[in-house]
C-alpha cells in the first residue's frame, strides 16, 4: 500500500512535469524519487506518468490520483492539526454550569469571553445549576466543571473535587425602596430581627438560604420568612411588592427593579464565595485550557 511519502513525491513531480525539479523542490536526489514513483506505480498497478527524454506529462489516470491525491494530503493535514488542537484543548467539548446568581457576576462572562478568544473551536455547552446539584453532576461526569456557590459538604466529596475560589463576594439587603433603613449606608442583621424575609426553598439553594440563617443566628434570632420563589431575581420582585427583606449577593446591584433598594451588610460573615469546581485529576485537555483560563482572567483583575 502506497503511503504519504509517496504520495508527497508524485504530487511534486505531476506539479512540476520534472523530476529534476520535483528533485530540488523535496531536497532529494532524483534517484530515489524516481523509484519512489515506478514503486507507487507498481502499487497501483497503472502508469500515472508518460516519459520520454524531452518531457514527463500525467497520463489520464495520472490526473484523477492527483486530484485524489491531493485530497488524501489536505484531510491528513486536517486530522493532524485538529488532533494537535484537541491535545492543547483548542478544540472540543466542554459542559459547564453556573447558579443564577454567579450570571450577574462579572467573573463569568470574562472567563467566557477570554476562553473564546483563545479557543474558539471549543463547544462549550452551558446549563444553570445550583450549586450542590453541580457537585453531583461533577462527580456523575454529567458536567466537566461549574460555577458554585459554597463548599463541598462532605468529605469524600472534597476529595474528589477541586476548587479554585475566585471571590468572596460581599452580601447585600435587598428592602423595599420605601423601607425606613432603604437609606442606610450599612446594616447589621441585628437591626432587622422583626422584619420578614423572602428566601429560596433551601432545597433548592441552600447556600444563601443558609447563609442567611446563619447571620440571622448570629445576630440572636431565627428569619422569619414569609414566601419562597425558586430564582434569586423573583426575590425582588417579592422586595418590591414588599412583602419581605431579602439577602443577595453584592453583583445583584446590576438588577435595577423599580422599588427594591439595596443595603451592604456589615457583618463579619455577610459573604458568599463565587468558585470554579472540577473533578480532581480529570486529564481532559479541554479542561485544563478552560481553567487556564480562569487563572488568567483572575490574575488580570486581582482574583
Amino acid at each position: 500500500m502506497f503511503d504519504f511519502r509517496q504520495l508527497r513525491y508524485f504530487i511534486a513531480v505531476a506539479e512540476e512535469l520534472s523530476f529534476t525539479r520535483a528533485a530540488i523542490r523535496l531536497h532529494i536526489s532524483q534517484p530515489p524519487l524516481s523509484q519512489q514513483i515506478q514503486a507507487l506505480e507498481r502499487d497501483l498497478g497503472v502508469s500515472l506518468l508518460e516519459r520520454s527524454k524531452r518531457k514527463v506529462a500525467l497520463t489520464e489516470s495520472g490526473q484523477v490520483f492527483l486530484e485524489q491525491a491531493r485530497q488524501i494530503m489536505a484531510q491528513a493535514e486536517q486530522a493532524r492539526s485538529r488532533a494537535k488542537a484537541v491535545a492543547a484543548g483548542h478544540s472540543g467539548q466542554l459542559r459547564l454550569a453556573y447558579t443564577l446568581s454567579v450570571s450577574f457576576h462579572p467573573a463569568l462572562p470574562r472567563t467566557l469571553l477570554r476562553h473564546r478568544q483563545a479557543a474558539p473551536e471549543v463547544d462549550i455547552q452551558l446549563c444553570e445549576m445550583y450549586t450542590e446539584p453541580q457537585f453531583a453532576a461533577l462527580l456523575a461526569n454529567e458536567i466537566d466543571v461549574g460555577f458554585v456557590r459554597d463548599l463541598p459538604r462532605h468529605l469524600q466529596d472534597s476529595r474528589q473535587l477541586q476548587l479554585r475560589v475566585l471571590d468572596r463576594e460581599p452580601l447585600l439587603l435587598a428592602l423595599p425602596s420605601n423601607h425606613p433603613l432603604a437609606t442606610r449606608d450599612a446594616l447589621r442583621m441585628a437591626e432587622v430581627v422583626n422584619e420578614a424575609f423572602v428566601s429560596q426553598p433551601r432545597e433548592l439553594a441552600a447556600t444563601l438560604h443558609d447563609r442567611l440563617t446563619t447571620l440571622a443566628g448570629a445576630a440572636g434570632f431565627q428569619p422569619r420568612i414569609v414566601q419562597q420563589t425558586q430564582q434569586i431575581n423573583g426575590l425582588l420582585a417579592l422586595v418590591a411588592a414588599g412583602v419581605g427583606l431579602a439577602l443577595v449577593p453584592a453583583t445583584m446591584r446590576a438588577v435595577q427593579l423599580a422599588g427594591v433598594s439595596y443595603v451592604p451588610l456589615a457583618d463579619e460573615a455577610a459573604h458568599l464565595l463565587l468558585a470554579v469546581a472540577s473533578r480532581a485529576g480529570d486529564p481532559s485537555p479541554v479542561l485544563a485550557q478552560f481553567l487556564a483560563t480562569v487563572e488568567a482572567s483572575a490574575a488580570a483583575h486581582g482574583g
